[in-house]
């Protein structure tokens, strides 16, 4: 379901402007999701070429975060919409060894127009690894697509 602008044309008549309409969000605080990974060699630092040690790399700590939270409101939208990344914010506190398995957790905090803001938390067999907070926001696929393929 989608809300449409309401503004005033020249004449100062109401009209709805389809263009800038804005999704009623389905969304609800407490909605979460989890996902898992067994680390392998293609997850390492050394892999992401985000360093030179063979353990969990930052960068894929913070991709299951984000595969967590999308999965979290994914059923929940209308079709044509999905979500992307806005801001990430992520404490990386230990390692996590090739042959591990992590999980990640995102769980709805706060719903703020299209902007929806997760907690989100990352598991391994010997407790937490890391902590952190991901935004995101709901966007239509197509007039995202548009805006990014224009050519200025």
């Amino acid at each position: 379901m989608v809300e449409q602008s309401r503004l005033s044309n020249d004449a100062g008549w109401p009209f709805i402007d389809q263009s800038r309409s804005v999704p009623v969000m389905p969304v609800k605080p407490g909605s979460s999701a989890t996902v898992e990974l067994l680390v392998s060699d293609g997850d390492t630092a050394i892999a992401h070429r985000s360093g030179e040690v063979p353990v969990l790399a930052t960068p894929r700590v913070i991709a299951l975060c984000e595969q967590a939270a999308f999965t979290a409101v994914a059923a929940e939208l209308e079709p044509g919409q999905t979500t992307v990344s806005m801001k990430v914010q992520i404490d990386h506190l230990a390692p996590s060894a090739i042959g591990q398995t992590v999980t990640a957790e995102a769980t709805v905090d706060k719903i703020q127009g299209r902007r929806i803001m997760f907690t989100v938390s990352v598991n391994d067999d010997h407790g937490l690894i890391a902590v952190g907070r991901v935004t995101r926001v709901i966007v239509n696929i197509e007039e995202f697509l548009a805006k990014a393929s224009r050519s200025d």
